[in-house]
This record gives C-alpha cells, structure tokens and sequence, in this order.
C-alpha cells in the first residue's frame, strides 16, 4: 500500500511478458480519464494525445489495450512509484535500437539507472534485476555482458508523471479503489451537478430505471452492508488465510457459496436491494458496492463480473459481448470492442464476456532450439534499392510484348473506352507513339490502344513488366514499392492449431520508417511504418515450405508490402499489406489471421500467383 503520495505510470503487456511504460503525456490523458470516473465511459483514445498511437483504445472497465485494425487486446495497468525516483522528476532513459530510433527502458529498469546515476557511480550492473547489460555512465553507452556489444544510451528529460495523493495498491483497475485520494476528489468536486436532460440521457436513465426492481419494504430499514465495515481483523491463531473471495475467516466458517456471490453481484449491479441482499440506507448502494469490491481480490471480482453480466442480461438491460463475432474477418472484433465502447460512452451496461484468449505468439523459444530450414539458403534476406527498369523507354519494353494489329477489331479500347478503330481518348502526357496505333499483347491476346498501354505503364512502377488490365496476366517480372527492410526465418520447435504434426516456420518483417521514395506515392515525404517487427507463421510442411520459399521471391521483388492508406484505421504515408496475406497468431484464431484454417496454403498461392509468382518463379530466382 502506498500511505502518501506516487507518480502514476500507465503501462501495458508486451508479448515478451514485460510490462512497458506509455509516455508521460499519454499516462496523464489516460489518468484524466480516470480520475473522470464513469462519466468518461470507460474508455481512452490514445490517438487523441499521440497521432502514433491511433489505432488504440483503452477499455478501463476491462483494462485492455484494444488494437481496431487487428482486434488485439493486451493487458495494461496502473502502477505507482516513488515521486523522487526518475518517472517523478521526468527523467527517462533511453536506448538506441538497430532503426537509429530511442526506446525507453521498463519502468523499474530506468529507475534502477537513474538512482546509479544520481550516485554518481561510474557504471551500474542490471544483471541484479534480470537484465544481462552494463551502462557506463562515461560514454553513455549500454554494454551486453555476453557479446560485448554496445549501444548508445541516453537521459533526457520530459513531463512528470501524473501525482496521486492518499493510500493505493501497487496496481489497481478502473474505477480506482476508495481510499484518501478518492474521499478528497469527492470532497473536492462539491455537489453532484443535475442529471443532463438531453433526449439520449433522458433514454438511458429511463432504460436504467426500469430494469432496476424496486426494494422490497421488508428490507428498507435494514441495517447497513457488511461490506462496509472495513478491512477483517489481522488473522489470529486459529483464523484461516483468505478465500478466493478476499474475506478471511474464522474456524469452522465455510466459504460463501456461489449463490452467495451472485447474490452479492446483482446488488452491486442493480443498485437497489431484492431479496435476499442486505439494504443500505439512502443514497449509500453505490458506496456500499465500491466498498464491498475493495475488498475483493482478483478472483472474486472476475466471479462478481461474470455474475454481474448474467444479471444484466436476465434483467433485460441491453447488452453488448465485447468478444470475437462469429466468422473470420478482423472487422468483427473491431466491430464488437468498438460497439461496446460506444454503449459504455453512453452510459449503458456493457458485458464483458471471458473469449478464449488471444495467443498471438509462441512460448518463449531459445537461440539454440531455432532451426534453419532446410533446402532454403540463409535465414533472413535485406532489400534495400528500388530494382533496376529492364527497358530504356517504354516504347521498347512493350514492344517485346505487342503483336501490331493492322485490322482492329470494331470493339472498345478498355482502357480509354473508345474504338478500337478510332484514335485514342487519352488525354495526359503525349506518349511518342501514334494515338491510332493498335497492338495485340501475346499470350491473352487482349488488343488496346498502344497510346493508351504507354500511358499505362508510365503511371505504374515502370519496373520493366506489364499486367493485362483486363485479364490480369502479367508480362516480364512484376515488383513493387516495398520499402528497405529485414525478412527473417528460421524453424521453432511449437506446432501451429491444425498442424500437430509439424513445426511451425516462423518469418519476422521489419521494417523502419523512412522517407518516400520516387516510386512512392508522396516523393520526398516521410512514412510510418506500424506493427513491426510483424511476427507471422507457416506449418514446416512440404507446402509450407513451399509457400515460404515463394513469399521469399515476393520479399526480393518488393511485393510484400506497399506504402500508402491503411484501409482499417485510415492513417496515410504508412506501410501497408500488399495483397498477400499472412496468418499473425500463433495459437489461435480469434482476428481471422490464425490457425486452424484449412484453406490458408492454397489461398495464398493463388495470391501469389496474382503477382505473377509462381514454382517457375522460384526456380527463375534460384538460377
């Protein structure tokens, strides 16, 4: 318990299992929120103070980081620390990754810094508190004890950490315990300003109003809640240590059932006392409730929440399960947590049912269980330049693909949409080529206006290929935009949902964010690159293995991602998915990007067929 004053540190689970600080300015907009109470509606926008982080909401009531364009969730929390540690003076430490970008430590990490440093000590060891580094305060760099690598490390200075009076645990959810800083808050805030009379609140009061059942008369003078009576006794020689329902209690006492429970939920949740609950005075249920949830330890509250929808739903109070729809299409989860953040906003019950859990990555694997793959060379491959164009102008690269037509046909140009037989209807830049030209390209046979395929491929990558605009077909070897990046792989010893008699491949995208290219849509202009390093997997399968090797030659072509608008959270200049899709969880398959899914392989050779990428490809690489 903290008895004073703490800096709070907002922060969330990675799928390392550590625990990773927000920003101070993020953690002040989320404790904003908090300290709104429910009038908030439960929810945090991080995108509002840090246009990186706009794809995340915040459900409090849950305390879940929810991702909208994949449907993630990850846990977050509240912590508190010492204001005279480095989160209370704003100092962060920071390290500088592979990208040439700084990443701050874990929390307790750059305190353990900030405290040698103050002490003016020449270097400190983290091998103590679980990290196998050096800092040398000298040179400012950090030193790995087993490679001897070094890094540049860094101390800068940024806002303090949002401070809260009065007692706390280590880390608590939303709402926040009754405690000091709850009473002063309340006693600062003055009198409960009138109710909104806006249509919509009058409705959800009314909803509100109606499902809670009015309290039996019998129960109206009844002596206050236990719950209220404050913390048990310190246990004594013969007491038993807590239950699961946070309460201890003495010999021979049983533990309340889940009758008892439920019973405890519903008067909690309606606010009112039916029968079988103990009443509370006037105006004392909230309080009451809060008070008998302080008590209760995790178990017991995720028993109360459970019950708690039940009640909600036999109440007919609407409801809405934050969960994954039926169906496979990341748009449900998105759909379903959005939905129940918009319900929580205004006011209405929201029922948080348990999904099965989300398990985006493998068990923790180590250097010497990873495998190379057989029959593929080397385990990671670079791109860095844009390829090379295969024809000088082009005239010369359609020229290898058009037969002359000397008798057009009296049909439709499909890319202009006039004759055939008359002059091109396009009006751009001037191609060299004579407006009336018509040409045959040679394996589908389909016939345009030359006028218009020079057009065409001038507004295209102009890498050296042509794709037929009407039957696809793809002429030369199609690339892409991809921008500089790493493609890893390698075999881990865990086998996917689906594949249990195989391991898994696992691949690893990364790319940094950098500046556009000319082949880019934005020339000049800077770009974002969200989500990496991206984490996908294959079964180590025949055909997965021959998938991988084909998503290889997609990856030196340029043709796994692109640069332009994210379609699910409309951000621009950002790397995108390129039509060739990945499975990204492990063990599950709650956002439709996992496992089990039978059709997955031959899904995604036809896309890669799409790009022109084929076995004949592969081999073509290889020679």
């Amino acid at each position: 318990m903290l008895l004073a004053s703490a800096v709070v540190v907002w922060e969330w689970l990675n799928e390392h299992g550590r625990w990773r600080p927000y920003s101070p300015a993020v953690s002040h907009h989320i404790e904003a929120a908090v300290r709104a109470g429910p009038r908030a509606g439960g929810s945090v926008v991080l995108g509002q103070v840090d246009r990186r982080l706009a794809p995340y909401i915040i459900d409090l009531h849950s305390m879940n980081q929810f991702r909208q364009d994949t449907g993630t969730l990850r846990p977050v929390r509240r912590n508190y620390y010492d204001p005279a540690s480095a989160p209370g003076k704003g100092v962060v430490w920071e390290w500088e990754n592979d990208h040439g970008s700084w990443t701050p430590y874990d929390m307790d990490v750059g305190i353990t810094i900030q405290h040698a440093f103050e002490k003016q000590r020449p270097w400190i060891d983290l091998s103590p508190i679980g990290f196998g580094y050096v800092i040398d305060f000298g040179t400012m760099g950090q030193i790995n004890r087993q490679t001897q690598r070094q890094r540049r490390v860094r101390r800068r200075l940024d806002l303090v950490y949002p401070l809260v009076t009065g007692a706390a645990s280590r880390a608590t959810s939303w709402p926040a315990a009754p405690g000091a800083a709850a009473a002063a808050a309340a006693a600062a805030a003055g009198p409960r300003a009138p109710p909104c009379s806006c249509p919509q609140c009058v409705l959800v009061r009314s909803v509100k109003a109606a499902a809670a059942p009015p309290a039996p008369a019998a129960h109206r003078s009844a002596a206050p809640p236990a719950a209220v009576k404050g913390p048990p006794p310190p246990a004594g020689p013969g007491a038993t240590p807590p239950d699961s329902t946070g309460v201890g209690r003495g010999p021979g006492k049983p533990a309340p059932s889940s009758q008892a429970i439920r019973r405890q939920a519903s008067c909690v949740v309606s606010g009112a006392a039916p029968a079988g609950c103990p009443a509370s005075p006037p105006g004392a249920n909230g309080k009451a409730g809060r008070a008998a949830l302080a008590t209760l330890n995790r178990t017991s509250l995720q028993r109360l929440a459970l019950a708690q929808s039940r009640v909600l739903i036999a109440s007919g109070v609407p409801t809405v399960p934050v969960k994954n729809l039926s169906g496979s299409s990341p748009v449900n989860p998105a759909l379903a947590g959005i939905t129940g953040i918009l319900m929580s906003a205004a006011g209405l019950p929201v029922c948080l049912t348990r999904p099965p859990k989300l398990v985006l990555h493998p068990p923790p694997v180590s250097k010497s269980e990873i495998k190379s793959i057989p029959g593929v060379s080397n385990t990671s491959r670079k791109t860095t330049k844009k390829q090379a164009k295969k024809g000088k102008t082009p005239e010369e690269v359609l020229k290898k693909y058009l037969q002359k037509v000397r008798h057009p046909p009296d049909e439709d140009c499909t890319i202009c949409m006039e004759r055939l037989t008359a002059p091109s209807g396009y009006k751009g830049p001037q191609p060299t080529v004579k407006p009336d030209l018509v040409g045959k390209l040679s394996r589908c046979s389909h016939v345009y206006h030359v006028y218009c395929l020079v057009a065409m491929y001038n507004n295209g990558n102009k890498d050296g290929s042509l794709q037929c605009p009407t039957c696809k077909t793809i002429y030369g070897v199609k690339t892409g935009t991809q921008p500089p990046g790493k493609m890893e792989y390698h075999i881990i010893p865990h086998s996917l949902p689906g594949h249990p008699d195989c391991r898994t491949i696992r691949i690893i995208y990364s790319i940094p964010p950098g500046i556009q290219g000319p082949e880019h849509p934005n020339p000049g202009k800077s770009f974002s690159a969200r989500g990496f390093p991206r984490h996908c997997y294959l079964p180590d399968s025949e055909k997965g293995r021959k998938v991988l090797k084909l998503l290889l030659v997609a990856w030196d072509r340029r043709l796994i991602f692109a640069i332009g608008t994210s379609s699910t959270t409309g951000e621009s200049d950002t790397v995108i998915w390129n039509e060739v899709h990945h499975k990204t969880e492990f063990g599950s398959n709650l956002t439709g990007h996992g496992y089990p899914d039978a059709n997955y392989l031959d899904n995604v050779l036809a896309e890669l067929a799409a790009q022109g990428i084929s076995e004949d490809s592969a081999a073509q690489e290889k020679d």
